[in-house]
């Protein structure tokens, strides 16, 4: 497996900061956070985004997020649907080969929204494959539909597209109705991407975002989850997703060390030792 950081770890750095702090922390993967590589895009080409992360020794693994694609009608749909096309193109000329999914079943739901879902996520995956770009539908936890790995797995065996799979999100298996049986619906050739957390000392039910700390160092019962990955012969990304405004205050060459250390430790990896800045 592949330890990896998601640039929402440091959503207050810049773009470049971000890349150079992950290097030197010894990260080799990065999962790009898409509102701030376009933010970055408005004076920089992707060429320099290219450059900078081979000459950091960085793989862009994946980038996170889109939404809006299962349920939207009207403007909001042609709105989320033109964007969606646009980051596609973006991340093929940036050679992205997996882009997470979020469902947006926010409130009650009907059989014709199961049946539109379905067949817009089989149109989104046709859409990304002529892009060479892979979706990774992430069920949430908070949502109505799509709460739980093993309704998630099952929507995307419907939906029957070689670039429509799975992200494994910790944080979502484990404050929602996922159980440890559910892993059985994971495969090599259905999951694409996992992100990795933990929470302490707080509720599933009221666990958030925020509340979002290193691997290890919470309640999560991680190692059933790593066990069966490494059992199954997943050789894909697990990136470190910490969407919270404390770890936000870090420098990312910090949050690149004890993230990397972090990730490691729970892959059962050895330390990678420190990059060297070019």
């Amino acid at each position: 497996m592949i330890p990896c950081l998601s640039q929402v770890c440091s959503l207050g750095a810049s773009f470049e900061d971000d890349l150079d702090g992950y290097a030197d922390g010894a990260c080799p993967a990065l999962e790009l956070w898409l509102t701030k590589l376009e933010d970055y895009l408005t004076s920089h080409s992707p060429a320099e985004v290219l450059q900078r992360a081979v000459d950091r020794g960085l793989t862009l693994a994946c980038a996170s997020s889109q939404g809006g694609l299962l349920l939207s009608q009207g403007a909001a749909r042609q709105e989320a649907w033109s964007q969606f096309q646009r980051r596609l193109d973006l991340l093929a000329e940036l050679a992205v080969p997996v882009l997470v999914v979020t469902p947006d079943f926010l409130g009650p739901f009907t059989q014709t929204d199961l049946e539109r879902s379905l067949v817009s996520l089989r149109q989104a995956g046709e859409l990304a494959s002529h892009r060479r770009v892979r979706l990774a539908l992430e069920f949430q936890s908070r949502g109505t539909f799509l709460t739980n790995l093993e309704t998630a797995a099952g929507f995307v065996q419907s939906v029957n597209h070689p670039s429509v799979g799975l992200c494994l999100d910790t944080f979502h298996f484990a404050t929602g109705p996922s159980k440890t049986e559910d892993l059985a619906w994971v495969s090599t050739q259905n999951l694409f991407h996992v992100q990795i957390s933990d929470v302490a000392d707080r509720p599933r039910e009221l666990a958030t975002d925020a509340d979002r700390i290193l691997p290890g160092e919470g309640d999560f019962a991680l190692q059933p989850v790593l066990a069966h990955l490494r059992q199954m012969g997943y050789t894909g990304c697990v990136s470190l997703e910490l969407l919270n405004p404390q770890f936000w205050q870090i420098p990312p060459q910090s949050l690149g060390e004890i993230g990397m250390t972090s990730l490691r430790i729970a892959l059962g990896q050895a330390s990678g030792g420190t990059a060297t800045r070019r």
